[in-house]
């Protein structure tokens, strides 16, 4: 089972790696993550008694001040800055600009040590206590040598102010991650903080989670529908922007269903509980997104395992360059000494490690906020290496809600023996084509006239009516049944048999998307191929590809088929494959394609759980948008480590050739760091 853990406290994204490393090697942990930008361990064990308190040391030995607390005790606190903390900083920033105007002597060391501790105390005490744990390559550890060594070798001034802007850019490098944080948290503010439950004659407020199925609520205007349910008495407009991305509000009345997360604009309604809070829409988003956290792209685990070794590395080189120049005759130890001490300044991969994570998942967060629902930044990723999406043509490229345009009756039968056989046997199926034949049929429908009825999967269904055997169905089943067809018609066809016997045609028209044409010609412009995969017949198939420009299509195809066709898809394809369907039936695929995306698939459970990404409208313009937020995403990703590392390498080659200081070299560790986080904030902006 999967639990999760608050992690009160942790602002180190270099110690969050650290300890998500270490309770992965626990004994009994099937899986571990932790979401720095949520501040959110999850953990996956049979044992979690165990596993939990094992975990809870490596925490406490990494970052003492860190409190591992169960996500249901959870009570998130504002980050609020000690004041005795900017007093005992002021009063150190003052005793430093005193020492700076002294002759050297011991008033001027006082002054300067004092002001050192007051700065940097906190960082000292840390560096030692690591070092007892045996953890040497910290920040707390590195910015103590380099500061220790520039006191030894007579560089006081330099020692304490590269102690105070550490500080001061740590400080607003933290200010700026928990901007970052709120600002991501905002776009994914859907839950109702209370509901107004209608007890006889009372109305009590209660958390949305109080609330049980049946109980009747009250929505009053301005307020969050708290759980999924159905209006008993008034109408209103509702704004489903942060559900699904859509502007213009929705109207409701008597018996509308409405979703959790939506805000009531206008008049009261009295509302009949259908789904707790556990099971309702929010609570389906609101886990999905702060989940996707856990499932990491190949650029954070990279960066990951980078820092693991850049750290290492670069204190390595410094040991070398405190030592072999002066050894071998290049200049005297002091000059080679402060050398090295840039070096240890610059060795923190803190803007890599902070601002990837976040970047990723400003972009989940801006999808989710244009109702687009991302699983992680693993699929962002895949999105930006797509170079096929194949589409299912019903509900997806077409808008699924069919209607009888034509009834062709054959061979003596007449139009409402026809629409009479195919309604009944069709009334036992929720297929869309399905239903606007029983919508076409005026008539009441007893189902109790039909017997032996099967459906027959991508084909149709077969029933006895008045001991008639009936079948309704596709050419497919026709030509099962031994009746040769004659196919020239553009549009979506059902044929009726009786004994055997074509008794009729009913012709079914389904609309394409306005969109979906701008779509397929934005896919073009970014080189990706596009394919259909339908069940329909080949005229309509071929009708719907030629309209939009749709590169191959498939038709008549069973679900089986379906993922046989998807496989030599993407097995001919050099790259990712996504896959867009409705939901319906279209799970296989959706689990088979690198990227699965479903539509429309808010209320559907099946599909949001094969599905990477999904879209909670019917919009095929979402698809598109997610592809270029994911591109988005990783652009501002790849700035970040160019950003980082190239100023990073520019201040250690100044170092070795003694063309950089201590104070560049904090600017190339935290400054880097505070522009890094700044520039992914521009994802969510």
């Amino acid at each position: 089972m999967k639990y999760e853990f608050y992690l009160e406290g942790l602002g180190c994204a270099n110690c969050a790696a650290k300890m998500e490393k270490k309770i992965k090697e626990l004994e009994g942990v099937n899986f571990a993550s932790i979401d720095f930008v949520n501040k959110k361990l999850v953990i996956e064990t049979e044992n979690v008694d165990i596993v939990s308190k094992k975990a809870e040391e490596i925490i406490k030995g990494i970052e003492s001040h860190v409190n591992m607390v169960s996500i249901k005790d959870e009570v998130e606190k504002e980050d609020k800055i000690d004041k005795g903390i900017i007093i005992k900083y002021l009063i150190g920033v003052v005793l430093f600009i005193s020492m700076l105007f002294m002759k050297n002597g011991t008033s001027k060391l006082i002054f300067s040590l004092t002001s050192y501790v007051l700065i940097g105390g906190d960082i000292v005490y840390r560096a030692f206590k690591n070092i007892l744990k045996g953890q040497v390559f910290d920040e707390n550890f590195l910015m103590t040598v380099a500061t220790f060594g520039a006191f030894l070798i007579g560089e006081l001034p330099e020692a304490i102010s590269v102690m105070l802007f550490y500080k001061i850019g740590e400080t607003l490098q933290d200010m700026a991650v928990d901007k970052s944080r709120k600002s991501i948290k905002k776009l994914l503010s859907l839950k109702a903080e209370c509901a107004n439950l209608v007890k006889g004659e009372e109305i009590l407020k209660v958390k949305p989670e109080e609330l049980n199925l049946d109980d009747i609520i009250l929505i009053k205007p301005g307020e969050r529908v708290p759980v999924d349910g159905v209006i008993i008495d008034g109408r209103s407009s509702l704004d489903v922007a942060a559900l699904t991305g859509e502007s213009i509000p929705s109207y409701v009345e008597q018996g509308s269903y409405i979703l959790s997360g939506s805000i009531n604009l206008e008049g009261v309604l009295k509302v009949r509980v259908l789904k707790t809070y556990q099971n309702s829409t929010v609570k389906k988003i609101l886990d999905l997104v702060e989940n996707a956290a856990s499932k990491k792209a190949k650029t954070e685990n990279f960066i990951t395992k980078f820092a693991r070794y850049y750290t290492p590395a670069v204190v390595g080189l410094a040991f070398i360059l405190a030592v072999i120049p002066p050894v071998l005759g290049f200049g005297d130890f002091k000059r080679w000494i402060y050398r090295a001490l840039v070096f240890l300044v610059v060795s923190c991969p803190c803007a890599l490690v902070i601002s990837i994570p976040l970047s990723f998942f400003g972009g989940i967060g801006l999808a989710s906020k244009r109702g687009i629902l991302i699983k992680g930044s693993s699929f962002i990723e895949a999105l930006c290496e797509i170079k096929a999406v194949v589409f299912d043509k019903t509900g997806t490229l077409t808008w699924g809600r069919f209607e009888v345009s034509e009834i062709v009756p054959l061979n003596g039968f007449s139009k409402e023996e026809v629409l009479k056989y195919a309604a009944l046997l069709e009334s036992f199926s929720n297929h869309p084509i399905a239903v606007s034949i029983v919508k076409e049929y005026k008539d009441i429908i007893d189902k109790t006239e039909v017997k032996d009825f099967k459906e027959i999967s991508g084909c149709g269904v077969w029933g006895k009516i008045f001991d008639k055997e009936v079948a309704v169905g596709n050419s497919k089943l026709m030509r099962q049944l031994g009746i040769n067809l004659e196919e020239n018609i553009n549009l979506t066809t059902v044929y009726v048999a009786v004994n055997g016997v074509l008794a009729g045609v009913i012709k079914v028209t389904d609309s394409i998307k306005s969109s979906a044409k701008e779509v397929i010609d934005n896919l073009k412009k970014q080189n990706i191929k596009t394919f259909i995969l339908t069940g329909d017949n080949k005229a309509s198939a071929y009708y719907v590809a030629d309209k939009l420009g749709i590169d191959e299509y498939y038709f008549e195809l069973l679900p089986q088929d379906k993922v046989e066709k998807f496989n030599v898809i993407k097995n001919s394809l050099d790259g990712k494959v996504a896959f867009v369907g409705d939901g319906i039936n279209d799970a296989p695929v959706l689990k088979l394609s690198d990227v699965g995306i479903a539509m429309g698939a808010l209320g559907q459970d099946a599909a949001i759980e094969a599905a990477d990404v999904v879209i909670t409208t019917d919009e095929i313009e979402k698809v598109y948008e997610a592809i270029k937020i994911s591109k988005y995403t990783r652009k501002i990703v790849v700035q970040n480590i160019i950003l980082a590392l190239s100023i990073k390498v520019l201040v250690l080659i100044l170092a070795a050739f003694g063309l950089s200081n201590m104070w560049e070299a904090v600017f190339a560790d935290v400054g880097v760091a505070l522009l890094a986080v700044i520039n992914s904030r521009r994802i969510i902006k």
